[in-house]
């Protein structure tokens, strides 16, 4: 056990004694109802450092898919929470998310492809990088952004690591100069499966291959409406889990050159989060809450120090943030370790609550008759499940 972990604990059992308990909620009369009883709660899953899920997003930004961007944006949260609930021998492998652009005239690519992030835990650039895209032009050439994806990105030689590709898009899959089925099959032979989602109608994606493609990949075809709206069910937990997450960023101590503005990003994409809706900002906040996916070690202090126990007390006195410098080594490795009993409850509460927010929306799904399936992040979902199990992974 580390240092910081033993402190940690010692932070939290004093606080348990000797200060009030950390509550997300403005009012603890009118939630009672739903109050966490943290003491039935499981332990944080750990993380299992040799198996990965490595997702590849592969986007047409073409000018007829500003519908599909802004899919993407209202369902990244929603993906990253389907990849956390995997489990793979008991345990939660980390999540990595990349994300390519293709299709695009702007692009100085010959085949307009770029890679917007690599493989990544850092979730908010992959955000940030997200809600920058524009959309341009048209020259959609499949072949040559899978090809890139494939061969380029940090994908993990694990075996037991689950490595899937999705592409949407609305052109014929074969355009171009790059055999979509060569570059598919070789990534297929490295485990990495390839999944289409064509935006149309479902016999047009069939005629234009797109289902070919994933049957080369031996991954799933999907066809959506790109233009159709995100459908959000609110629930009565929603208001509770954003007032969570205020207090979850209050828990990020940052340290380094590049600290603060790293800092201000998490805030910023909490926004942007927001911007697309309320719950969409609550499925963020859940993601925040998984170890195994939201991981800040670059800038967060908590987060390196969990990682590694002797970076406090090799750190310079200028990485620190104001609130810290002058401090001692013990005074800076106290004050670390309360906040990381604090991120834990937090975190637990978020954990609870998201499961009872889910147990919600599921009823009301019911009630409606409809799985609301027709969307780019209902269509990813729906197939990482599956696929999931058939690579050993539990729900």
């Amino acid at each position: 056990m580390t240092t910081l972990k033993i402190l940690a604990i010692a932070a939290a059992f004093l606080n348990s004694g000797t200060a009030p308990a950390i509550r997300c909620s403005k009012s603890e009369t009118e939630n009672s109802n739903l109050t966490v009883q943290r003491a039935s709660v499981s332990p944080v899953n750990t993380t299992l450092k040799d198996n990965k899920i490595q997702v590849a997003l592969l986007l047409d930004t073409s000018n007829s898919m500003d519908g599909l961007i802004e899919q993407a944006k209202s369902r990244l949260w929603n993906i990253v929470n389907t990849l956390t609930t995997l489990k793979y021998n008991g345990q939660t492998p980390q999540v990595e998310i990349a994300l390519y652009e293709y299709g695009n005239d702007g692009l100085r690519d010959e085949n307009y492809i770029r890679q917007v992030t690599p493989l990544t835990q850092d979730l908010d650039l992959v955000s940030e990088k997200l809600f920058a895209l524009k959309t341009n032009g048209g020259s959609e050439y499949c072949g040559a952004v899978i090809r890139d994806a494939s061969a380029n990105l940090n994908w993990d030689g694990n075996e037991k690591s689950m490595k899937l590709i999705y592409i949407a898009g609305n052109e014929p899959f074969n355009q171009g100069k790059i055999d979509y089925k060569e570059v598919i099959s070789k990534a297929k032979n490295k485990n990495i499966y390839t999944n289409t989602i064509y935006c149309g109608s479902r016999e047009e994606g069939i005629q234009g291959l797109w289902q070919n493609g994933a049957t080369t990949g031996g991954g799933k075809y999907f066809n959506i409406d790109s233009d159709k709206k995100v459908i959000y069910i609110e629930t009565p937990y929603d208001i509770r889990i954003s007032e969570c997450n205020t207090k979850l960023n209050d828990t990020y101590i940052y340290y380094g050159n590049r600290g603060s503005e790293y800092k201000q990003k998490q805030i910023t994409q909490d926004k942007n989060a927001e911007v697309q809706s309320v719950s969409n900002l609550v499925e963020r906040t859940v993601s925040k809450s998984k170890k195994n996916a939201y991981k800040n070690e670059h800038w967060d202090l908590v987060d390196k120090a969990e990682k590694d126990d002797n970076f406090i007390a090799n750190i310079k006195a200028s990485e620190l943030p104001d609130e810290l410098k002058g401090k001692s080594e013990e005074e800076i490795k106290k004050a670390v370790s309360i906040k990381s009993a604090e991120r834990e409850k937090i975190q637990r509460e978020i954990d609870e609550l998201s499961k009872k927010r889910q147990t919600y929306i599921d009823a009301e799904m019911k009630k409606r008759g409809t799985d609301d399936t027709d969307d780019l992040g209902k269509a990813i979902e729906s197939s990482i499940q599956e696929l999931a199990k058939k690579n050993g992974y539990n729900l």
